[in-house]
């Protein structure tokens, strides 16, 4: 039987605010930063929009790793198949991890350094400078973590390319000289 289709309206708790501005400039992975410019993971702060309860988040001091979900909020639509940094062609957008997606939500497990007063300090973060937050979960290791789970066609990536590679950031595009006629 079909279901029919639901809307859901999710608003912002917070704002990142971190180093990077573009796109090019940001990490493909949080734990990625090799390609990155101070080839270090950058610390940012994760600021909660004003009013939010601080009892909310709290109880997080003492958690060494976060998840975070939030909005791409610079992706232009999707498409069902993308081309990964790391090549092999074409994949299936929801086997990637695509800012390009059906909804543009995601995912980063980032660094907890300190729990402020009305924000989070955190490091290793690949989100850019005003990403709005949908929620903040713990990240726990024994639920959280499976090291030895195959990764599809990430695998044979690894295989060929060496393990977790990554490329480095993207250089912007140089602009097309067109033809005159």
């Amino acid at each position: 039987m079909h279901e029919h289709a639901h809307e859901f309206t999710c608003q912002p708790i917070a704002f990142v605010r971190s180093p990077y501005a573009q796109r090019i400039d940001a990490p493909h992975q949080a734990t990625v930063v090799a390609g990155t410019e101070t080839r270090a993971a950058a610390e940012a702060r994760i600021e909660f929009v004003s009013g939010f309860a601080a009892a909310a988040f709290r109880d997080l001091a003492g958690f060494e790793r976060i998840w975070l979900l939030f909005v791409f909020h610079r992706s232009e639509g999707w498409k069902a198949e993308v081309r990964p940094p790391r090549g092999g062609g074409k994949r299936s957008v929801l086997a990637t991890r695509s800012p390009h997606r059906p909804n543009a939500i995601g995912l980063s497990a980032v660094e907890l350094i300190e729990v402020g007063e009305q924000a989070l300090r955190v490091r290793g973060i690949d989100l850019l400078d005003g990403t709005p937050i949908l929620d903040i979960k713990p990240y726990v290791p024994y639920a959280d973590a499976f090291p030895h789970s195959r990764a599809g066609w990430i695998d044979q990536i690894d295989a060929t390319q060496g393990r977790h590679s990554a490329p480095g950031p993207r250089k912007p595009r140089k602009p097309r000289k067109l033809s005159g006629h």
